[in-house]
């Protein structure tokens, strides 16, 4: 591994945001950060007493949707079937796909956020599903955004629908058959996973499916599809983010073959990438003036911190490598499924069997690499942080809290009612947890 000094000025150190700590608009919140360091969060609670519990609410059907926040509404999407919906967690190797062939509703909801309360339920489509889905995985996986007025939610093969703030449709896209499944066996479906954003009163989805990826962008009012630039990349599960630095605003997306930015008003390539992981799945996050990347599966699990004035092909002659457009990078301490993390000037970064490494994330160096727990659990969900601590959630429902330091320690485990493997999100001083059947937040009763 080499690293090169970053001598980019602390200027873009992080994505700035008009937004309040209300908001929680998008998969991991504003610019996909994951962090709200505006109130402190509880490291302690209890669902069985109801220490620190402000409420739970059941959710049906079957989702790793993500909750987002605006105002005083929490909003989230599910599935729901006649009967219950396999799931099963942990880590393991079969690729073999659920095959659900009756009818299900996808849903989209809208709670208050102070009690929990539904306030709305609303259809946005009812059918058989048109694709299968990992037996880990579901047929409603992609987080909904909002601007506060409209809310966009991809369901996957179903469509793309937009709905104003009552719960009404405004707009709908048929995308196309979403059929995100490995590149090397067609029969493997694995379910649509990648979130739509929303900026600057447009709306970018990322589709990179085994026939014709493309990364499109709609406009948010009527959903008129404003450009589409093709991709020539195997099926990938991450979400697009907007990097507006070194003088130009562009879309960035994680690949295997096509890891790139593409400028936001037109589509146009910027620049590329090939090599890495190849089932890429993390969101790429922006800090530092760099944007980080990680890939895992197959012979290279890549971590790699990327200028954003990067042009043309920046394809290194080794993943551990770098040259004038990438900063720091290693070959193999990447991960596969979560999205990382950056708190000042640390970078966090788990593998799905809870191993943490913690990095400079202006320079790539290692402060520790260590495990969340001794129990072999599984860890899809992606981390969240106050600031001061971090929140991993495994997917049988252990949420480990670890400090934002470079220095590890576990501060404590709190156990959830039940499998968890959608990304929490967080709002005025409380953790929102999706799990299996119910929405929890946690938040000091004071």
């Amino acid at each position: 591994m080499r690293t090169s000094t970053i001598t980019i000025a602390l200027l873009g150190t992080l994505m700035t945001s008009s937004l309040t700590a209300a908001e929680w608009p998008q998969f991991r919140g504003p610019d996909a950060r994951g962090v709200d360091d505006s109130r402190a969060l509880p490291v302690h609670w209890n669902v069985e007493t109801g220490g620190n519990i402000r409420w739970q609410t059941a959710i049906p059907g079957l989702a790793h949707s993500s909750p987002i926040v605006w105002g005083d509404r929490v909003y989230v999407t599910t599935a729901v079937a006649a009967r219950k919906s396999e799931l099963r967690v942990g880590l393991y190797g079969d690729i073999a796909s659920v095959d659900e062939r009756e009818p299900h509703q996808w849903r989209l909801l809208a709670l208050e956020k102070a009690t929990g309360k539904i306030v709305w339920n609303t259809l946005g489509h009812e059918g058989v599903p048109k694709v299968k889905r990992h037996p880990k995985a579901s047929h409603c996986n992609s987080t909904p955004a909002t601007d506060g007025k409209r809310i966009v939610a991809i369901f996957g093969s179903e469509g793309l629908f937009c709905f104003d703030s009552d719960g009404k449709l405004v707009w709908k896209k048929n995308l196309g058959p979403m059929d995100a499944g490995y590149f090397q066996m067609a029969s493997a479906q694995w379910g649509f996973a990648s979130s739509p954003i929303i900026h600057d009163g447009k709306v970018i989805v990322l589709c990179d499916v085994l026939t014709d990826p493309f990364l499109a962008v709609f406009d948010l009012s009527d959903g008129r599809e404003l450009w589409r630039t093709p991709r020539k990349d195997v099926p990938t599960w991450g979400t697009p983010a907007v990097v507006d630095a070194a003088g130009r605003k562009q879309i960035v997306i994680n690949g295997w073959h096509q890891t790139g930015g593409y400028d936001f008003a037109t589509g146009q390539n910027l620049w590329w990438l090939d090599g890495g992981g190849d089932i890429p799945v993390p969101t790429p996050i922006f800090a530092h003036g760099l944007i980080c990347f990680t890939s895992a599966h197959g012979k290279f699990r890549p971590i790699r911190a990327i200028r954003p004035s990067a042009t043309g092909n920046i394809t290194p002659g080794d993943p551990g490598q770098t040259n004038d457009a990438i900063a720091w990078a290693h070959a193999r301490r990447g991960n596969y499924m979560q999205t990382p993390i950056v708190v000042g000037d640390l970078l966090f970064a788990c593998l799905d069997n809870g191993l943490l490494t913690c990095f400079n994330a202006k320079t790539g160096a290692v402060h520790y690499s260590e495990k969340l727990a001794a129990t072999g659990e599984g860890f899809t969900a992606s981390p969240v942080s106050d600031g001061r601590h971090l929140y991993f959630s495994s997917e049988v429902g252990n949420v480990v809290v670890v400090p934002a330091s470079e220095r590890f320690s576990v501060v404590s485990t709190n156990r959830l009612p039940a499998e968890c493997m959608a990304t929490p999100a967080i709002s005025d001083g409380m953790l929102l947890f999706r799990t299996r059947d119910k929405l929890i937040a946690v938040g000091s009763k004071n």
